[in-house]
């Protein structure tokens, strides 16, 4: 992927990973469209970066994605990358009296939404490249959050097929594959443990600047290579103070 002079539709690029991609990329000269559902995060990331396009839409409904689709084909029709960022974790028992609710919501924003507007969107001639990120929570499950990891699971599985689907089209597909890093995911304080998500930025652009397909960092680059015991020993570790 050419990191400069592209049209970039990030999705939940207001905060978080979304937003660490978002100022990058316009650093690197690019012009950025940012979506998301909170309009504070959106006007702040517009108030911080004018050039920044922005639109509001909710993802997780069906209608929202098909609309912002028919937007950008109407508004930005030479858009020529998508990144499927935004997703929700959220974590949960089986005892909960609202677990499938609340299953099905992070079901219907990690896994119907990407997959929908990867359908859409390699349909739009200008489309380059497809960048889908995924987690580290894909190779070894967090039991506090089950079904966060199990979507994330899918979303890799399925990024693995995307590739040689559009690859006829002439359509890259680059996989990010993100650790725990200091955002909000899940809750405030959660990850305050976790590495700086500039150091992510950082391996994420070295990585696009070698044609990388596949992007690690910290545990899940020691994830992505790991073979099955050492994933089940790390399942044990991992899951053994909750």
């Amino acid at each position: 992927m050419n990191i400069h002079l592209n049209k970039i539709l990030i999705t939940g690029g207001a905060t978080g990973i979304g937003l660490g991609l978002s100022t990058r990329f316009v650093s690197e000269n690019n012009q950025v469209i940012v979506c998301g559902r909170r309009t504070d995060a959106l006007n702040d990331l517009k108030d911080k970066h004018p050039a920044v396009v922005t639109r509001q839409c909710d993802l997780s409904v069906e209608q929202e994605r098909i609309g912002l689709y028919g937007w950008i084909c109407a508004e930005h029709p030479d858009l020529g990358v998508l990144v499927n960022n935004a997703g929700i974790q959220q974590h949960m028992s089986l005892a909960d009296d609202d677990f499938y609710t609340r299953a099905k919501e992070e079901m219907s924003v990690n896994i119907d939404a990407p997959l929908h507007l990867a359908v859409l969107f390699a349909g739009l001639p200008a489309l380059k490249t497809i960048i889908n990120v995924t987690s580290g929570l894909a190779f070894v499950p967090m039991v506090k959050a089950p079904v966060y990891c199990a979507t994330k699971a899918f979303f890799h599985s399925f990024t693995l097929t995307l590739r040689e689907m559009v690859r006829g089209r002439g359509i890259e597909v680059i996989e990010l594959i993100p650790p725990a890093l200091n955002t909000d995911l899940g809750g405030k304080g959660l990850h305050d443990y976790a590495p700086p998500v500039s150091d992510f930025i950082e391996t994420v652009f070295a990585g696009l600047r070698e044609g990388k397909p596949e992007i690690s960092f910290g545990f899940s680059e020691a994830m992505t290579k790991a073979g099955p015991d050492e994933l089940r020993q790390t399942f044990v570790r991992m899951n053994q103070a909750r």
